[in-house]
């Protein structure tokens, strides 16, 4: 199993309601089929941004946001992306199995302002773009961080 779908796993617990120890998520999470050791679950614990409270682990509320935070667009693309390839004013970005939603998220949230909208599958993001100039350079951007 992935790490991107053992950590949607997590994040579908944590909005159930709180989770009140790691061993209950190691529980929880081995019966959805994601047998996790401590020291990996403390890590995805950490990068999801979760918070332990009075009544378990919750996801951090920001100032402005109800969303959790997402790691950082560059590592997502170092970790998850396969190849990027611009056709007309499409980039197709293609990632390991499991992982183009959070990419895809991720990407949405730079706000960039080539991309019009994306839409993502399980293992390809489809990027559309306003035109070929526009598709070209995040295409570029995506491949620097590829680098």
């Amino acid at each position: 199993m992935s790490k991107a779908l053992r950590q949607r796993a997590i994040l579908e617990l944590v909005q159930e309601g709180p989770v009140a120890c790691q061993e209950d998520f190691q529980r929880l999470l081995k019966k959805q089929g994601f047998p996790v050791g401590q020291a990996t679950l403390s890590r995805d614990i950490r990068e999801l941004g979760l918070v332990k409270t009075a009544e378990g682990y919750e996801i951090a509320q920001g100032e402005n946001s109800s969303d959790p935070a997402l790691p950082s667009v560059s590592r997502l693309v170092r970790e998850f992306v396969l190849n990027v390839r611009a056709a007309e004013n499409l980039i197709v970005t293609r990632t390991s199995v499991g992982s183009a939603q959070p990419v895809a998220a991720a990407l949405d949230g730079e706000g960039w302002p080539e991309a019009i909208g994306s839409i993502a599958g399980d293992d390809t993001i489809l990027i559309i773009c306003e035109n070929k100039k526009a598709a070209k350079q995040l295409e570029s951007r995506i491949q620097e961080m590829l680098a």
